[in-house]
């Protein structure tokens, strides 16, 4: 699936946040973007997510060069994993396996993703464990268990490393070079983190006045 994003605006309190964003994301690929804190990367991530609408512009999504309708359908093909998960008070394994009860999987099918999810980010060992008692860095690693487990074909992440120590940000990492490897999702992620962007994206883009630029990319 290609996302499209053209020519978008957002403002808050006639405070104009993103001001003529246009950019495309191709499928299977790893994006980075940064920017000054403020400058609107959470809020294109939202807008990008359907989570938030544009107050212009245009945002479409292709499949085999069809475009797709705004639906459920298409917003259960994405997912956002925020820059401090919440978590809900209870397992490891039920916070991962929510957003599969709803879609109505059968229990069978929904174990079976859960375990594989929580194997991909190291945790399966924690499935027990109340997401409550979890550091922040694995509750960052669990918020990425929980977005994987439905297979999404788009996953943003804001900032995933921002607030967990050095061993959980290497932990992140190598999970993220994993997507790529498996050749299954395109991650659009936010980082402050030059190195960071320079060791996991295809494409490094920057957000200046409300805009999107191109910094550079690694193949």
């Amino acid at each position: 699936m290609k996302l499209v994003v053209s020519h978008i605006r957002k403002s808050y309190d006639a405070r104009e946040i993103l001001k003529d964003c246009t950019v495309s994301f191709e499928r299977q690929r790893i994006y980075s973007l940064m920017g000054p804190n403020g400058c609107g990367k959470s809020t294109f991530l939202r807008i990008c997510a359907l989570l938030e609408g544009p107050d212009g512009g245009d945002i479409s999504f292709y499949d085999n060069g069809a475009p797709l309708p705004h639906d459920l359908e298409l917003r259960r093909r994405l997912s956002l994993v925020l820059a401090r998960t919440g978590v809900f008070n209870t397992t490891v394994y039920k916070n991962v396996a929510y957003g599969l009860a709803i879609r109505g999987m059968r229990s069978r099918e929904i174990e079976r993703e859960v375990r594989a999810s929580l194997a991909f980010v190291g945790m399966e060992h924690k499935m027990h464990q109340r997401a409550l008692t979890l550091s922040s860095g694995e509750t960052q690693r669990l918020g990425i268990a929980r977005a994987l487990a439905i297979r999404p074909e788009i996953l943003f992440l804001d900032e995933p490393t921002a607030s967990v120590d050095q061993e959980n940000t290497e932990i992140i990492e190598s999970i993220i070079a994993a997507m790529k490897k498996n050749g299954r999702t395109t991650v659009i992620l936010t980082t402050h983190d030059r190195d960071q962007a320079a060791r996991l994206a295809d494409v490094r883009l920057f957000m200046k006045d409300g805009m999107i630029h191109t910094t550079g990319g690694n193949t």
